[in-house]
């Protein structure tokens, strides 16, 4: 059935966890606690570009929950960034670790910018701006960032060395994806995409279908699939 109502990964979020929340009797409060972010924040990262003019970019962070332990979650760089995708991936992130049991909540971040039309310079302010902004409220005991699509290790590593100027310390466990060199995980690149993959052979195994059995359709070729088709 066709509609005219644009995509709302939110709302779409929502209705998943109303689903399972009638299936598993919640009560009204838990519901209502964990159908909503627990604390969000918007914020204006002013640029200095490299031609002299200053553009401001639009930023924010959503940490839905951190009842199991500090929100966790990566930093997206897309134009058509919006509020709601990002409040639906921090939603996931939290049902992602209580699932495989990881003692982390759930958090998402994002900036409105398209890195393709921007300097590696013009990056590197925007990527230190969104700490100057969140340094109070993200960190190794509260909220700790990761890449996402179109951020990589370089941009983590920014927003490190931005993190631990403002503390005066050195914060190693303030944001993972950084570079191996630099206190990164081995694997880092690749874990996404296989992790869809072990994903689908467990959902296979249930099946009992054989993954040489059947055949994939890939849309895009990007950090997650590019490993994800590797390894299928």
């Amino acid at each position: 059935m066709s509609s005219d109502k644009a995509f709302n990964a939110f709302e779409m979020a929502q209705a998943q966890f109303d689903k399972v929340a009638e299936q598993l009797n919640l009560d009204a409060a838990t519901r209502d606690l964990l159908r909503n972010p627990l604390r969000e924040f918007h914020f204006s990262i002013p640029v200095r570009m490299d031609d002299g003019t200053s553009k401001v970019f639009r930023g924010f962070r959503v940490q839905h929950n951190d009842a199991r332990g500090p929100a966790k979650g990566g930093i997206r760089f897309h134009p058509q960034e919006t509020v709601d995708t990002v409040r639906a991936l921090s939603m996931w992130m939290t049902w992602k670790c209580a699932v495989v049991n990881i003692p982390l909540g759930g958090g998402k971040g994002g900036v409105i910018c398209d890195p393709h039309h921007l300097s590696m310079k013009e990056q590197e302010q925007i990527c230190r701006g969104w700490v100057r902004q969140m340094a109070k409220n993200v960190g190794p005991l509260n909220d700790i960032p990761a890449p996402d699509v179109m951020t990589n290790a370089q941009h983590m590593l920014w927003m490190l060395d931005e993190f631990e100027a403002i503390q005066g310390a050195k914060y190693p466990g303030f944001i993972t994806g950084k570079p191996v060199g630099m206190g990164g995980s081995l694997g880092r690149a690749e874990a996404t995409g296989y992790g869809v993959v072990f994903t689908i052979r467990e959902a296979l195994k249930d099946m009992g279908i054989r993954p040489q059995d059947t055949s994939a359709a890939v849309q895009g070729f990007g950090n997650v699939s590019q490993f994800a088709i590797e390894l299928y």
